[in-house]
């Protein structure tokens, strides 16, 4: 189950500003970035609506496999944990999130990359 393109990230412009005015969180496996979300970014996308909600983009580089079919596997893993714990509720947090894998052998340990996703987003304080 993919993330519904009301809470997907989309452009260059907005991946930056992510990068330069986010809270950083450190895992592990992976490292949170979280902004205030920034409506006039999108704009350029004919994104009007679902533009001040909570989006999220889960970037793994090929650092982590080298093979993009093990690394979209992960990416669909981690979007299904976390939109089987998101609550409609929280969609008006205007909030963007940044997901980085980071490099390593991370694909060997699923279990792992899950419960520390699972922890990463109950210390933001995303899903309660």
């Amino acid at each position: 189950m993919a993330l519904p393109k009301q809470m997907r990230l989309k452009g260059h412009r907005t991946f930056k500003y992510i990068h330069k005015n986010s809270k950083k969180y450190y895992g592990k496996l992976m490292d949170f970035k979280i902004a205030k979300s920034s409506p006039q970014i999108l704009s350029s996308h004919k994104i009007y609506n679902f533009t001040n909600n909570f989006k999220l983009a889960i970037t793994i580089s090929k650092k982590v496999s080298k093979k993009s079919v093990v690394r979209n596997k992960l990416r669909r893993m981690l979007q299904e944990n976390f939109l089987n714990n998101f609550k409609k509720e929280y969609n008006h947090i205007p909030c963007w999130v940044l997901v980085n894998l980071k490099s390593g052998n991370s694909c060997n340990y699923e279990s792992d990359l899950l419960e520390e996703f699972q922890t990463l987003i109950f210390k933001i304080g995303l899903i309660k």
